[in-house]
């Protein structure tokens, strides 16, 4: 197979793996790589760096394995390769010190690319609003919704404006955030950390919730977000919630957050489906009939990533089997994704999942329980609250009745290396995950 077909595959196996973990660590450690060779059995899946191979191959080779068999009907072996390219041409902001680098704007989120329908026509003009007149029309913005709603289009939008008229961006995530303010405190650099991001004409943060419960985080947030405020500095929130629905967020930080203009992002109707995907299709050079992305558009209903990858692999079907692209194969691609339907990913109801499958209740989780099946229910419940929706160790010691962080700590650490080993184990976990998200909710 050419290299050509294997960059195709790869992508349907990307579109697959985008609902498969969670938006972190896809961004992370899948975003930025790419199909290079499939000869044989043997695939190679290009990265950018050695770490992020290394992770790979630890960590996801079991799912990326089990994904690309089910799309190629063949076994699979995977390796990665570290090629040094950048398949989304992503450029940096500001050049940041060496402990913690901030994410990179993606040129191809702008305004004109992002395809507005009622359920977030008026997120889009607020932020149209605020690239236009930054400091002054809505500050701070907060965009809120679920996962691949386009939050991320819309603050990566704003982004790329303000750099167009020559402004001082700083684009970075919560969690990142957090660890520059740890670095910066053991290198004693806390001076270079308040300069980096209290001197900008405008503060993009990305997924807010996963400061959650860290109290010095917020405190430093909070004292950054005031001081740009005070200089009519724009700031651009995104979260998957409101500021009031985020636990223990600290009320003067949730006041400051409020003060602006707070907009939700619902998913796309059916017309706003069926023109992001016409808009995709054009974008990879593709002519897909109508009635076929009216078909993936009323099967995959929640998430626009979703919409993505669901398009990525019925046309990867077609090249695969060298084929016209037909209503019938459309249907045989997605056969096992289409009505899979992801709940969101909230703590209760991952503690609802992890009870079921163990024949428990939410309560003997969250209570002392000591029998053998509550013990492993509770350490793979707070694996799945930890990689699923990127709670803290704290908040997760809440969730389960109060316990302490760092017995959380042990128990993420303990099923992240039993499940490497343990076949048994990973299957279990599997199966939660299937439930998780499965139809039905």
């Amino acid at each position: 197979m050419h290299v050509t077909s294997a960059q195709e595959t790869w992508e349907a196996a990307l579109g697959e793996l985008q609902l498969q973990v969670n938006r972190a660590n896809y961004r992370t450690w899948l975003g930025k790589t790419v199909g290079l060779s499939f000869e044989g059995n043997q695939f190679v899946v290009g990265v950018p760096t050695i770490f992020v191979a290394e992770y790979l191959d630890k960590k996801q080779r079991s799912l990326i394995e089990k994904t690309l068999m089910g799309l190629t009907k063949q076994d699979v072996n995977v390796t990665f390769q570290v090629n040094g390219r950048d398949p989304d041409c992503l450029r940096g902001i500001r050049s940041a010190p060496a402990e913690q680098a901030t994410l990179s704007l993606n040129p191809r989120y702008t305004f004109d690319s992002f395809i507005a329908g009622e359920g977030n026509r008026l997120a889009r003009d607020a932020a149209l609003a605020v690239a236009q007149n930054p400091g002054h029309s809505y500050n701070p913005l907060f965009l809120y919704g679920g996962v691949g709603l386009g939050k991320t289009h819309l603050v990566q939008a704003i982004g790329n404006a303000a750099l167009a008229n020559q402004a001082d961006v700083l684009y970075f995530s919560a969690e990142q955030f957090t660890n520059d303010l740890m670095n910066a405190i053991r290198s004693r650099k806390t001076e270079e950390f308040r300069n980096k991001y209290r001197t900008v004409d405008m503060l993009l943060v990305d997924d807010i919730q996963f400061i959650s419960g860290k109290e010095r985080t917020e405190e430093s947030l909070f004292y950054t977000v005031n001081e740009l405020y005070n200089a009519n500095r724009q700031i651009v929130v995104t979260s998957d919630r409101p500021p009031r629905a985020i636990p223990s967020l600290k009320q003067q930080l949730r006041s400051r957050l409020e003060q602006g203009l707070v907009i939700d992002i619902k998913p796309p109707d059916l017309k706003t489906r069926m023109a992001i995907l016409q808009a995709k299709s054009e974008q990879r050079g593709e002519h897909v009939d109508p009635d076929i992305l009216e078909l993936i558009a009323s099967q995959v209903q929640q998430s626009i990533r979703q919409l993505e990858g669901a398009l990525n692999r019925v046309i990867a079907y077609a090249r695969l089997l060298r084929t016209s692209l037909t209503p019938e194969l459309a249907t045989h691609a997605l056969e096992d994704i289409a009505t899979r339907k992801p709940k969101q990913s909230t703590p209760d109801a991952i503690l609802e999942t992890v009870a079921q499958s163990f024949q428990l209740t939410p309560e003997d989780l969250k209570g002392r329980k000591r029998s053998k099946e509550a013990a492993l229910a509770r350490q793979l419940a707070v694996y799945l609250l930890k990689e699923e929706t990127g709670c803290s160790l704290t908040q997760i010691g809440k969730e389960l009745g109060g316990r302490d962080h760092h017995v959380i700590s042990l128990a993420h650490q303990k099923t992240a290396s039993d499940i490497e080993t343990d076949i048994s184990l990973r299957d279990k976990l599997f199966r939660i995950r299937q439930s998780l998200y499965s139809a039905g909710e």
